[in-house]
Order: structure tokens, then C-alpha cells, then sequence
């Protein structure tokens, strides 16, 4: 499990990339979770956002749920660990859900959110970059193997008529980004939220397009096939608690943002409730199983087995399993 690093650095732009505590549920009732502890992964970015908020409001425990939490700098991390065996559950996006069930056989038990506003291109401001032609020849950070690295890459870039080869991808960590660009040793970034709206704020870098215009990115949560098996019950009330988190997202948006801008607080990052309103607010949580999935999946796996990184386009009824959130919300 991780686990906060002591001495950690407060300074500007760079956050602790694990808060890795165990937070154990109290008032368990076993016969609706089974007296289960999940183990939770989840991205420090806004997209782990929604995942922190559910282990922090205390509608795991009220479901009968103990967890601990295992939290890393992007989604394609936590699938790695989930493809170890490491963790049970955790957010990431389509490419990365599929990726994982390639080579782990990861199960999407619902989609969460849309985050296709909340990933962005970002130029230094000093630079003049309004137009994705003109990253041509520049040095551009990207987490490799990462969803939002995989979309510029094989999807933003293309469309601009920039391939690989075009821009000199210099590899890091999403939450290293924004201190990359404030040291100019990058020409742009390609990370998500807070990170876009710190930039735009203190007038490092401009948004030169966010991702919705190409793709609304769709995050899961994603669970091992085992896990999904082994623990039925535990299943049902963990997605029950997930209902309750889009009740509160819609109805309690302020006490949401408290909670979440606290986490960023901690963490030694320099940013005003207002410039964090702005970034939360580029989340969309809505726990479900939209009609149009399928297909944008379909068309995601295509690329991704015509990029070679995935064997073969997946069985979507072994992928997707909206049955499990189909009984949480009969059971609610």
C-alpha cells in the first residue's frame, strides 16, 4: 500500500502523489457488504476526485463498506496494480479499462464520470501556441501508456496532421507537468485538472483545446474479475455508495468541494477555492451505463489494436457488466 512520504515538499505545483491511508469503515453490517475490505485505488488528479470524495463522506461506511486506499498519479497506474493483484477496484478511463482487461481481464462495473473537459493541451503562455499545428517541433510532456497520452497521441495529434515523430515527447508524471512548464523545460503538456486551471491562473500556460471536442472520455470503475466473483454482496452496496456520491455531487456541490479542495491543500499545492471551483466543475458524475457505451467503445478498441496495443477487440458483455449497478439501484 502506499503510504504518505514524510517531508513531503510544500512547494508551488508539486503535490504528494499518494495520500495511501487505511481508513477502516465503522458500523459494518455483513449482510450487506459481507464484512469486506476493498482495497481502492484512485488518481491524486481530478478524475480519482469523485473516488476520494467516496472513501471521505462516510457513504462507504454507512453501506457496510471498509476500504483502503491506494492512490497514484494517473489511472493507467491503478490499472497496473489491479492487473498485479495489488488493488480490487479503481477509476481510469476507456483505453485504459480496455488495455486492462486485455491483460488482466478488468471488468467495468460503471461508468462514473466524463472528464473529456477536464484533459487539456496546454502551451506556455510565453510561447503565443493558439493552434495544435503549431506544437510541431516542440517538446511536449505526456505520461506515457496513460489515457489522456494515449487520446493525443493516436487521436488530438493526427487530427492536427502531427504524428508521432512530429513533437518530442519528453515523458513524466501528469502532476510534474505544470512545474515542468513554469521551468520551460517543456513547450507544452498535455495534463488534466487541477493542473490545467493552475497553469491558466498564474499565467503559465494557456489551454490551447480541452479533449471534449475529440472525445468526452468516459471514466469506469473498473474491478478484477475475481474480486467481482468472490464478493457479490459487497459489490451491490459498494455501487449503492456510489449512487449516494452523484446524490451529493448534484444536490451538496459545495460541502463536494470542500472535502476535494482540502485534499489539494494538504498536499502543499498554492490554489484558490475559485480556480478549484472552476476545475471541478469540468467533472461530470452521473454513476450508470449510457446506450451509446458499446459503441464508443468498439471504436476506442480499434485503435487501439490497430496501435498494437491490445491483442484482439474484447467480448463487451465480459467488459461492461451493468447488471451489478442494475441490481444496486433496485436494492437502494
Amino acid at each position: 500500500m502506499t503510504t504518505d512520504k514524510n517531508g513531503i515538499t510544500r512547494r508551488h505545483y508539486l503535490a504528494g502523489t499518494g495520500a495511501g491511508l487505511v481508513a477502516a469503515g465503522l458500523g459494518i453490517t455483513p449482510s450487506a457488504a459481507e464484512d469486506m475490505m476493498v482495497r481502492q485505488g484512485y488518481q491524486t488528479n481530478i478524475w480519482g476526485m469523485p473516488t476520494y470524495y467516496l472513501m471521505r463522506s462516510g457513504l462507504l461506511e454507512k453501506r457496510g463498506v471498509k476500504f483502503q486506499e491506494f492512490a497514484v498519479p494517473s489511472g493507467n497506474l491503478t490499472m497496473q496494480q489491479m492487473v498485479a493483484r495489488q488493488v480490487d477496484l479503481g477509476t481510469y478511463a476507456a483505453q485504459s479499462l480496455i488495455l486492462g482487461h486485455d491483460k488482466g481481464g478488468m471488468i467495468g462495473i460503471a461508468q462514473i464520470e466524463y472528464v473529456g473537459k477536464t484533459a487539456a493541451v496546454l502551451a506556455r503562455k510565453d510561447l503565443n501556441i493558439t493552434k495544435l499545428e503549431e506544437l510541431r517541433g516542440k517538446k511536449i510532456g505526456n505520461q506515457v501508456g496513460s489515457s489522456v497520452g494515449n487520446v493525443f497521441t493516436d487521436t488530438i495529434g493526427p487530427s492536427a496532421g502531427l504524428k508521432k515523430g512530429d513533437w518530442q515527447e519528453v515523458r513524466m508524471n501528469v502532476n510534474d507537468m505544470v512545474a515542468a512548464l513554469a521551468a520551460k523545460t517543456i513547450d507544452a503538456a498535455v495534463p488534466v485538472e487541477p493542473y490545467n486551471s493552475i497553469a491558466e491562473a498564474d499565467g503559465i500556460a494557456n489551454i490551447v483545446t480541452d479533449f471534449s471536442p475529440y472525445d468526452r472520455m468516459p471514466v469506469f470503475m473498473a474491478a478484477t474479475p475475481d474480486f467481482v466473483e468472490k464478493n457479490p454482496k459487497a459489490m451491490i452496496a459498494y455501487l449503492q455508495a456510489w449512487l449516494d456520491v452523484a446524490k451529493d455531487f448534484k444536490e451538496q456541490p459545495k460541502k463536494v468541494a470542500e472535502v476535494i479542495y482540502s485534499f489539494y491543500t494538504e498536499k502543499g499545492y498554492k490554489m484558490s477555492p475559485e480556480t478549484f471551483q472552476k476545475a471541478l466543475a469540468r467533472v461530470e458524475v452521473n454513476p450508470g451505463f449510457p446506450s451509446d457505451l458499446a459503441p464508443y467503445m468498439q471504436q476506442q478498441a480499434e485503435v487501439l489494436l490497430r496501435e498494437k496495443k491490445i491483442s484482439a477487440i474484447p467480448d463487451w458483455k465480459k467488459v461492461l457488466r451493468p447488471d451489478l449497478m442494475e441490481k444496486a439501484r433496485a436494492a437502494s
